[in-house]
């Protein structure tokens, strides 16, 4: 039993998985939710305003690496689905386990308090308040757009991937000067739809710095599913992973693109399957990055410039928690973009605090707030107890380390977690909270 009455934010794919598991352990909530639906980011056309998908995007996990536990994606999807078929899935998912009618939608949550007794009151667009012990916060990290201040002005239309509809939405992109900026995978995507020869008139991809492209398939097979599992040693694993991307695809310059400053992985996946074909056919033109803006030339940091009609800014986004007061720093992501958080899910001292699915996830985000649910359920029930808040720093640093060790020093790196080698931890960590429970039960 538990006297919990929990606030969560957002019904994506995180905070729908959250109340599941919130109800099977019978914990009162409250769900709300900007949009008139589920789904977040995988609603096409979201009214919220803050949710975005581009008509042609397939996810890049595979199936069988993004379904929930216990409610296996139809038989006849494919591989790597459209986002129709993975809003389809959320949408089923809800209606599934009976989640639809404890989400408030059209209900934005606009201040998170702390109260002195450690619970928080929560105002809504409605202009209601309500009071909760608990708040679970599920309202995802790809919803700011980061856009760069680029010196100068520009005679053409800018515009951030997070915006992009397709070629004709929300800019006439036939026949332009396009260039994307970023090689991540939105810019991949939207990079590879445009350069066909009868859409952009030239399509360029400006970046600070070369990756390395890897491919949705291994040798006929979706290639997350034969990643190594996290048994083995971390860096064996990434030593026999990193040959295998060299052996597979071969040096980037061969494409036309810039060598990677970086070993493979060292940085969050770039993923396509149509990028380097397009590169190395020539419908794809690299350019250094962008200095200064001057009418329509754009000028780059090896001093040359090209003429250009559109920029398309696939550069990333910021963490943002708009609810909660400006002034309290210690509930925002610092000048760095970090936010350490014990487990990926609470700031140690600062109790009552939930986040989920807060992380960049390799290779999947889809089911991680699932996993985290499991300790936040046995948590707010008593079956699971923290360790000492200097114990939690002290894993937070270590676990920082352990995850980060490999990437490159980024603000798209801040938060970076390898999903098997996480859960295979969490699961530990809840064990031995519920040896904890279990001691401090006995010693009362």
């Amino acid at each position: 039993m538990t006297n919990a009455h929990v606030c969560i934010i957002g019904a994506g794919c995180s905070g729908i998985t959250t109340a599941k598991r919130l109800k099977e352990f019978g914990i009162s909530y409250d769900q709300f939710e900007m949009s008139d639906d589920v789904g977040g980011n995988w609603y096409f056309r979201n009214p919220n305003g803050r949710s975005s998908v581009y008509e042609s995007l397939h996810i890049d996990t595979s199936t069988a690496r993004l379904e929930f536990e216990d409610f296996p994606a139809p038989p006849d999807y494919p591989d790597f689905p459209h986002h129709t078929l993975i809003h389809d899935y959320f949408k089923a998912y809800v209606d599934e386990f009976g989640l639809r009618p404890a989400i408030e939608f059209n209900t934005e949550v606009e201040r998170a308090s702390r109260r002195p007794d450690g619970g928080w009151d929560v105002r809504l667009s409605t202009g209601e308040t309500r009071s909760y012990t608990d708040l679970v916060v599920a309202n995802g990290h790809h919803w700011k757009p980061s856009l760069p201040d680029w010196p100068g002005e520009f005679d053409g239309d800018i515009i951030h991937s997070h915006h992009y509809v397709n070629p004709f939405d929300p800019i006439e992109m036939r026949g332009k000067r396009v260039i994307v900026v970023g090689l991540g995978n939105s810019a991949l995507d939207i990079a590879s739809e445009l350069s066909s020869p009868w859409m952009a008139e030239k399509l360029y991809v400006s970046a600070r710095r070369g990756v390395w492209v890897l491919p949705k398939y291994r040798n006929g097979v979706a290639a997350d599913k034969v990643m190594a599992p996290p048994d083995v040693p971390k860096e064996v694993a990434l030593e026999a992973s990193r040959k295998i991307i060299r052996d597979l695809v071969g040096s980037m310059s061969s494409y036309g693109l810039p060598e990677p400053d970086h070993e493979p992985l060292a940085a969050h996946p770039s993923v396509s399957a149509d990028f380097l074909t397009k590169a190395g056919s020539g419908d794809i033109h690299m350019l250094k990055e962008i200095v200064r803006l001057d009418g329509k030339r754009v000028c780059l940091a090896d001093g040359s410039s090209v003429e250009a009609d559109v920029i398309v800014a696939a550069t990333g986004y910021d963490m943002s928690f708009p609810f909660f007061d400006d002034a309290d720093t210690t509930l925002h992501p610092d000048s760095e973009h970090r936010y350490p958080l014990f487990k990926r899910m609470m700031k140690p001292g600062l109790e009552h605090l939930y986040f989920v699915g807060l992380a960049q996830s390799s290779p999947t985000i889809v089911n991680l707030a699932e996993q985290q649910s499991k300790l936040l359920a046995r948590l707010l029930t008593g079956q699971y107890v923290l360790p000492s808040v200097e114990d939690q720093e002290r894993i937070m640093v270590e676990d920082e380390a352990n995850h980060l060790a490999q990437y490159y020093a980024a603000h798209r790196h801040t938060i970076q977690i390898d999903f098997a080698r996480y859960v295979v931890d969490l699961l530990a960590e809840i064990e031995a909270g519920e040896k904890r429970a279990l001691s401090t039960a006995v010693s009362s």
